[in-house]
């Protein structure tokens, strides 16, 4: 029986007391790569799924003024918050955000023109806002 398809909880247990006792050669080494590469592609999903509502916050209080209120303000202040700490927790992704928010700013215009029934063309094709006013606390779009 295969411990890492039936009990990963137990299996992941196992792999560490065989890493601290030294026992290397009893490791199921193949598993434990997919899983340590597994691991940082969910971290890039997470500062993509942050940045995403981050954005898709910032393009709802831009076009849609009307309906600025303090639910969207404190999501905004919260994502900014998730997201930064996940990039420093992940300084190793910095090389990456060009790309990340490439991405995360297509699905927040999708997301937004659901959402607002604003057409996706309204939206800039590009991301408006530099890293730095995504990041500022004080930044809102006007």
């Amino acid at each position: 029986m295969n411990t890492y398809e039936n009990d990963f909880y137990t299996w992941t247990q196992q792999q560490a007391a065989l890493l601290k006792s030294g026992k290397f050669a009893d490791l199921d080494i193949q598993n434990l790569i997919e899983e340590i590469e597994t691991m940082g592609r969910s971290e890039k999903r997470e500062l993509e799924s942050r940045l995403t509502i981050l954005l898709l916050h910032l393009l709802k209080w831009k076009y849609q003024e009307v309906r600025r209120g303090r639910g969207w303000e404190l999501t905004i202040e919260e994502q900014r918050i998730k997201f930064t700490e996940t990039l420093e927790e992940n300084p190793g992704l910095k090389p990456a955000l060009s790309e990340i928010v490439r991405k995360a700013y297509r699905l927040a215009v999708i997301q937004a023109s659901r959402e607002t029934k604003i057409s996706k063309n309204i939206f800039p094709e590009y991301c408006p806002w530099s890293l730095e006013q995504i990041s500022n606390e004080t930044f809102y779009p006007d």
